[in-house]
């Protein structure tokens, strides 16, 4: 495992490294997540073996420091992961980011272009102020003393054995705030600064989530939209072949 200084209090930011050729993909997970248990199986697959990995916990979750007093917007977590690109040497990286992951990376490759050569976003939140059904805006809706102290223990109750199993690791009040900051979105939005990058992007939707808001507008600026069968919000785990056929850039 490794670790980099990300705020003035000296709290790390963690990832676990498979060295191989370059460019690098770097994995970024969702809300209340981590990156390899999310990520791993698929890097290991034949076809995209050999390749530097790197297994990215955003601040407050998994592995890496839970400071009280950060801040765990969009913008904050971006700055973080390049911190933790920047300490590993990385560069013209591809980017997979999942959920709240692929808006982190979204907002990264706006701020720091010289990190990024490609995305592929999973699910990725493009849009401030999501239906109420989201998970964010229901951890959002809450204040965050109240979710601290009542509400993160009754949701892991209620979301489900397997994100049950990463959200026990992160830290309430930095999942809060992670919440209401992917709840508020980037400045500009991420579908607009999406739309504005000039690296190759792929937007992978599943099947189940239904079409893609705003598909044709994204299609027609460049990014590659696919439709995963048989998937759902965690295509990885769903449709594991057809992911890892789209990080290699076969699908």
């Amino acid at each position: 495992m490794r670790q980099a200084v990300f705020d003035s209090r000296g709290s790390h930011i963690r990832w676990t490294e498979v060295p191989g050729a370059e460019p690098a993909r770097v994995y970024v997970h969702g809300l209340g997540s981590m990156s390899a248990v999310y990520h791993a199986h698929i890097a290991a697959r034949p076809e995209l073996a050999g390749r530097r990995s790197l297994f990215v916990d955003m601040p407050g979750h998994g592995t890496s420091d839970r400071p009280q007093d950060f801040g765990y917007t969009l913008d904050d977590h971006a700055h973080a992961v390049a911190v933790a690109l920047d300490t590993a040497g990385v560069t013209s990286a591809e980017l997979i980011g999942h959920s709240m992951g692929g808006a982190v990376a979204i907002v990264l490759a706006h701020r720091r272009p010289d990190l990024v050569s490609r995305l592929v976003l999973t699910e990725a939140n493009l849009d401030a102020c999501p239906p109420s059904t989201a998970a964010s805006s229901a951890i959002a809706a809450y204040e965050e003393e109240e979710f601290v102290e009542k509400a993160y223990a009754r949701m892991l109750d209620t979301v489900g054995p397997l994100w049950a199993a990463t959200m026990r690791l992160t830290d309430p009040r930095a999942l809060h705030r992670s919440a209401v900051g992917l709840y508020r979105g980037s400045t500009p939005v991420m579908r607009t600064l999406l739309e504005g990058l000039s690296v190759d992007r792929t937007f992978l939707q599943g099947e189940a989530a239904g079409e893609l808001a705003g598909r044709e507008r994204l299609e027609a600026v460049g990014v590659r939209v696919v439709t995963v069968s048989g998937a759902g919000h965690n295509v990885m785990f769903d449709n594991p072949g057809a992911f890892a056929a789209a990080v290699a850039g076969t699908a």
